[in-house]
């Protein structure tokens, strides 16, 4: 049973510190379990960001002890970081002086931290070819309808930043998507964030192979564009499973019983046909073609991989989606969670016949999976906008108060 010590609550959240930064010493990396997923062809990324990683060298070790191959932020890390690190108060307190606003001052601090964590992770870049090594940036949460605006701000934060191993996140909303394809066409890197249904990840390799093609009809660089398209885990499990409670209430014995089997299995079923949608779309002319010409794959990246209920093993959504071309992109906890006693293997293509049974199994109870995905996707926006508010309120009342 997980433990509350090594479990990611929420990962939407984040901490006041990082607790990988808190760890023992590590056992030898023969013992590092994390060591051997790039054999099984998945990536670890980190789902955290701030300066005191960077600056600590803390990130260096991070990529030389285990293998760690990238960094995903959102606004809910920046708003933890940047309002709770004391690291950030001179900048902040500068900023004020020099009677700069809030969202200039979080734009100017988050692609600070964005060059630094970039250029720690050059080298993996490098020595990846650019497959690995990516740092993302989110685009305003405010901006998840109105793909004009995403395209402009992604464009100027691209430019900002400028860096080859950026990635700019781009929620795949279905204003997102076509600014998604045109960023591919234009060279820009994107992570495709907010997935949870598998049509929307479809949508997103559709609109990822569209802008290579684009790309490649104007002469441009295929190898030096990459994407990745996050679909998220836990949190479906999350709002099926207080489904399955409410009609497991409800229900006789029989029937109560064999709902029960399916808690905790909506998640990783989701993820693992949503895999099976990615190994069709490898195997068509239309990427081998793309592919021949130098592109490289839109990697599904597992985020939400946080175990969020106490009864499920707090390493599940990392141990249950291994396989070639993927990346688990995974909360502090969860990463020192692996590293102390995950088990290793590649488990993507397991059960997919038993998946498929039992999301039918789910529309049978009346739980409609779209609807759930539906929810969550309106719920993530929601819930990093007013992330993104309250950093914004927050520096501003930094920036207003003067130093004690």
């Amino acid at each position: 049973m997980a433990t509350s010590r090594s479990r990611e609550s929420a990962d939407i959240e984040s901490r006041d510190a990082c607790p990988v930064c808190e760890r023992n010493a590590l056992k030898s990396t023969n013992d590092n379990p994390l060591l051997a997923l790039r054999a099984l062809g998945q990536s670890v990324w980190l789902d955290f960001i701030r300066r005191d990683l960077v600056q600590s060298g803390e990130l260096a070790r991070l990529v030389a002890e285990d293998d760690l191959r990238g960094l995903t932020s959102n606004p809910a890390i920046f708003e933890k970081a940047m309002v709770g690190g004391a690291e950030y108060a001179d900048a902040i307190g500068g900023a004020a002086r020099a009677g700069l606003d809030a969202a200039t001052v979080y734009e100017s601090l988050a692609i600070e931290d964005i060059r630094a964590a970039a250029d720690v992770m050059k080298e993996v870049h490098a020595s990846s070819a650019g497959a690995d090594g990516f740092v993302s940036l989110e685009v305003s949460p405010a901006l998840a309808n109105n793909t004009q605006g995403t395209l402009t701000e992604a464009r100027r934060l691209w430019r900002a930043v400028d860096r080859a191993n950026l990635m700019i996140k781009v929620p795949g909303t279905p204003a997102g998507i076509p600014a998604i394809r045109q960023l591919i066409s234009e060279g820009i890197s994107v992570n495709v964030t907010l997935l949870f249904a598998r049509s929307a990840y479809e949508a997103a390799a559709e609109a990822y192979l569209s802008g290579l093609e684009t790309l490649a009809a104007a002469g441009g660089n295929l190898a030096g564009t990459a994407s990745v398209a996050s679909f998220f885990v836990s949190r479906i499990d999350s709002a099926v499973d207080a489904l399955l409670e409410a009609r497991i209430a409800a229900a006789d014995a029989a029937l109560a019983q064999k709902l029960k089997m399916l808690r905790g299995k909506a998640a990783i079923a989701n993820a693992k046909l949503a895999y099976a949608s990615f190994e069709k779309m490898l195997a068509g002319k239309r990427w081998k073609s793309l592919a021949a010409a130098g592109a490289r794959p839109q990697r599904l990246l597992w985020a939400s991989t946080g175990t969020k209920n106490p009864a499920y093993r707090d390493v599940l959504y990392v141990e249950e989606l291994i396989g070639p071309d993927t990346v688990n992109t995974l909360p502090p906890a969860t990463l020192a969670a692996f590293r102390d006693h995950g088990k290793p293997r590649s488990s993507i293509g397991e059960g997919l016949a038993e998946a498929r049974l039992q999301l039918a199994e789910l529309e049978q109870a009346g739980i409609s999976l779209d609807s759930v995905t539906d929810r969550l996707l309106d719920e993530g926006v929601t819930l990093f906008a007013d992330a993104f508010n309250k950093l914004l309120g927050a520096l501003e009342s930094r920036l207003r108060t003067p130093p004690s």
